[in-house]
């Protein structure tokens, strides 16, 4: 008989305290259930958002399409970082810790997906922010709630319908770990090597 997987239920310290508004209680089912409609319409906003977002920053190190199309990257970029600012700001309004959920995991990498943009405007022209915005990709992991797959890790023999999600996993890993080598040659090498974008890098 087949295991149902069932979705890990969030930690305490993100549920609203117990005398939070009704509107809170609806907000933190809106962004940290995935369960209910509108929680799954967020989550698959988000999942376009984030990934639109790398593809922004992964043109964005072309440089003829940067200097062709630099404006419309910029502003992009800014619509996305405030666009996930306002989410981050939500996401803290809503947990009943707000100082835990910052220094959780996802917390910080929610929080390393918005900081680079501010930061170059102060410190304008530094490259290694690039790489630091290509962690928004991480971010997928928990709106997939991939970690309610790990259990069936198991069951790679099994047919090839019953492990698709596994293997998207699998893909998506691939594809991540690939985004952020190919970033960091691109950092560490630069033009000279021949490493003139994050793509051919």
């Amino acid at each position: 008989m087949k295991k149902k997987l069932i979705a890990p239920k969030p930690k305490p310290e993100l549920y609203p305290k117990e005398n939070s508004p009704g509107w809170k209680i609806r907000l933190h089912e809106v962004i940290f259930e995935a369960d209910t409609p509108a929680g799954k319409w967020f989550d698959l906003a988000l999942i376009l958002a984030i990934l639109l977002s790398v593809v922004v920053v992964l043109l964005d190190s072309v440089k003829s399409v940067r200097v062709e199309h630099g404006e419309l990257l910029r502003n992009a970029e800014w619509f996305f970082t405030i666009l996930f600012t306002i989410e981050y700001v939500l996401r803290l309004i809503c947990v009943g810790r707000p100082l835990a959920y910052a220094k959780s995991f996802y917390g910080i990498i929610d929080l390393l997906a918005i900081i680079p943009t501010y930061l170059s405007v102060i410190f304008p022209g530094t490259h290694f922010l690039l790489v630091i915005r290509l962690l928004r990709i991480l971010r997928v992991f928990r709106v997939l709630k991939l970690v309610q797959y790990m259990s069936a890790a198991t069951e790679l023999g099994a047919a090839l319908k019953a492990s698709r999600r596994k293997i998207a996993v699998f893909l998506y890993a691939v594809m991540i770990v690939v985004v952020i080598v190919g970033s960091l040659m691109y950092l560490i090498e630069g033009e000279a090597a021949g490493f003139t974008s994050i793509p051919r890098s």
